[in-house]
Order: structure tokens, then sequence, then C-alpha cells
């Protein structure tokens, strides 16, 4: 046809244009796939790694409960109560309400504080029996401390006890402490794996690997129901 110039794309760069364009149609899909959201099975995934009994703190001189407190009696007479380490490993950064006012009187086992995440929350009861003397203010400006330092700048009460020997005289110490620490940390292996499957049908989702390790903070990553399951297992 008049007015019309044919080119043979072949024996041109044409070629060179057409299989650069054939590799970005096939590297867009790959990206879009990269980039997309974590799925439900990437972000259960995360808690599968490196919460081990190694980094587990249980200081010498303190009175750890199996609800996950410790309380030391101080040269005042006071009893300084706090959060054990694996409880701050396992639920990652939270915030604390306190449900006692100053001059309070509490019980062994009366709730004293929620800690708090998001829309989570656990209870916290008080080891022992007494008056409750004071808050740590410092939590209130600085709620990391909690996690970062339980044993000393994270401390969450101050109670003057009442009976303090009966009281403490079954509570664990050093070794004994360590070596129930480590113990529960397998439970809750056990009792993410169950989690695990209570929101991912998929089977290989339940599946930890003998020897397997948590990462840190496993509930950070949990819904609140298994928050609730975590209270009614390690915490009543």
């Amino acid at each position: 046809m008049e007015g019309f110039n044919y080119v043979n794309i072949f024996e041109t760069k044409g070629i060179e244009y057409l299989l650069t364009l054939a590799f970005f149609a096939m590297l867009i899909p790959f990206w879009v796939y990269l980039n997309k959201p974590a799925s439900v099975k990437e972000k259960i995934n995360k808690v599968l790694g490196v919460l081990s009994e190694n980094i587990l703190k249980m200081p010498l001189g303190l009175f750890y409960s199996k609800n996950h407190t410790w309380t030391q009696l101080e040269k005042s007479g006071l009893a300084k109560v706090g959060l054990d380490d694996l409880l701050v490993h396992i639920t990652g950064s939270t915030t604390i309400n306190y449900n006692v006012n100053k001059g309070d009187r509490v019980k062994k086992g009366d709730l004293i504080a929620h800690i708090v995440q998001n829309e989570k929350q656990l209870s916290i009861t008080s080891p022992i029996s007494g008056k409750f003397e004071s808050f740590n203010k410092t939590l209130f400006e600085n709620p990391e401390i909690m996690n970062k330092d339980p044993y000393e700048k994270g401390w969450i009460a101050k109670i003057k006890p009442e009976d303090w020997q009966m009281e403490t005289k079954a509570y664990l110490l050093a070794e004994d402490a360590l070596e129930w620490a480590k113990n529960e940390l397998s439970r809750v292996k056990d009792f993410v794996a169950v989690s695990m499957k209570k929101i991912s049908p998929e089977p290989s989702m339940v599946v930890l690997q003998e020897g397997g390790e948590l990462t840190e903070n496993p509930l950070e990553h949990m819904p609140k129901e298994i928050w609730e399951d975590f209270q009614k297992e390690f915490l009543d």
C-alpha cells in the first residue's frame, strides 16, 4: 500500500524491546507477591524462633509465685512486688492499670492490676496480703521499664505484709525458681501450638519441632481470646 513503510522488527532492535517487556511482565507479579500484606501464616510463624530458657533471669533473694509474680522484703519492712521475667518476655510491651488505691488492704490472690496491650489484658494478683502502700509511678511515664527491668526499676507495687513468713514459705527461690520457669516455658510452647490451631486451619501451623523455640513476645501476635486462655492457664 502506498504511504506505508513496513519494518521487520527481527531485522532491527525491536526484538530487544520485546524481550524487555517480557522480563517486566514476569517481574511485576513477583514484585506484587513480595509486597503483599503478610498472610496469617506468616504472622503466626513469627512466634517460632528465639525465646529460650537461656535468656530467663531469676535473681537470688526474691520469692517467686506460680502466678508469675515475685516479692521481696525490703529493710523498710515493705514488700516489693513485680512481674517475673518469663511473663514480660511472653507478653511484649504493655501498660499497667491499677485496681487498688494507696491504703487499701489486699489479700493474697486479690486483683491489684491489669497489664494491657491494645484491647488485650491480663489480670495480676497480689502474692501477699497486707496494706497497699505505693504504686511505681515511673511506669505511668515509662511503661517499657516493666519489660526491660522487671526486678529493679520495673517493680509494680509495695505492700506492707501481714503474714510474710506463712504466705511466702511455699514460694520458689533461686535454682528451684529457675527450674520451674524452664518447665513453664515448655508449657507455654505447648500453649502456643494449641493456640495456633485455634486461629489457623493449616495443620502445619500447630507443629513445633523438637527442641523448637519461641520468639520474643508470642502473645503480642495473638488475639484477645488467646490472652483470656493464657490467663486461665497460667495466671489464675
